[in-house]
């Protein structure tokens, strides 16, 4: 899931929420919705790898 932050930049977070937190993980901040598609993309491949 990305989100635009007030500053301007793109930040991944997880798509469950931490139990214990009531909070999704952070996992990434990038300065273009590109990049963060990107690396997006590249969480889903590395999640899937080890299946």
């Amino acid at each position: 899931m990305i989100r635009k932050l007030k500053s301007g930049e793109y930040r991944i977070y997880s798509i469950k929420v931490n139990s214990k937190t009531n909070k999704r993980r952070n996992l990434g901040t990038f300065n273009t919705l590109n990049e963060a598609k990107n690396h997006e993309r590249q969480i889903e491949y590395f999640k899937h790898l080890s299946d």
